[in-house]
Order: structure tokens, then C-alpha cells, then sequence
């Protein structure tokens, strides 16, 4: 149910403890939920083979073949913005080290001292 500012109104969960679905409500109103997430748009990608043969001329004859890659000639990956991608492993010692840097704590620490050992 949305009201005129297109916002959804304030409902309580049901099977609460006396006084705690007015303590919802009021706290919905004090701080409204915004309006419904709306659907994101699919990423149109070209039909294969509808950019042309794979053997024509190169349409950037001055950019070297490396661009974009972390060697060679040319700009490498983040200077040409391509997002890097991080294994699973890697995001987790990263937002370990997030953790770390708000909540140092020796576990912590040796946790992603282990982590570093092991890389090398």
C-alpha cells in the first residue's frame, strides 16, 4: 500500500509482543521506508556476428595489442577501466582487513597473518 508521495505505508508484523507493533510504526514514520526498488534494465550485448568478420582490419591501428592488460605496452587494466575481479578468497581477506582496521583484535591479526604466510 503506498500513499500519495509514493512512499509505502507503515505496517507492523503480526504475532508480536504487546506494545511492540506500535514501537514498529512509530519508528517507520519517524524514519519512512522509501519508495519500491524499480527493475533494473537487462545489459544489451551485440547478437554474435553482427560486429563484423574476426580477420577485418583493427579499428585502433596506433593502440598496442597489451592495452588494457597488466603487461606489455599501453594503459594497463585500471588505466583503461577495467574493473578488476576478485576471487572469493580475495574479497573475504579484504573485508577481513576492513574488520580489522574498525575492530583490531589479535585473532584478527593472526588470522590474516596466516592468510599473508600462505600467499607467499
Amino acid at each position: 500500500m503506498r500513499n500519495p508521495a509514493g512512499k509505502i505505508a507503515a505496517k507492523a508484523a503480526t504475532g508480536q509482543t504487546y506494545g511492540e507493533a506500535g514501537k514498529q510504526i512509530a519508528a517507520q514514520r519517524a524514519v519512512p521506508m522509501g519508495a519500491a526498488p524499480t527493475d533494473v534494465a537487462p545489459v544489451q550485448r551485440p547478437v554474435p556476428g553482427t560486429l563484423g568478420g574476426f580477420s577485418r582490419p583493427t579499428e585502433r591501428p596506433m593502440e598496442p595489442i597489451t592495452a588494457g592488460a597488466n603487461f606489455g605496452a599501453g594503459p594497463n587494466a585500471i588505466q583503461a577501466g577495467i574493473p578488476m575481479m576478485m576471487n572469493s578468497r580475495q574479497q573475504a581477506i579484504e573485508e577481513l582487513r576492513a574488520i580489522y582496521s574498525i575492530y583490531p583484535t589479535e585473532d584478527l591479526a593472526d588470522l590474516l597473518n596466516a592468510y599473508a604466510e600462505e600467499a607467499q
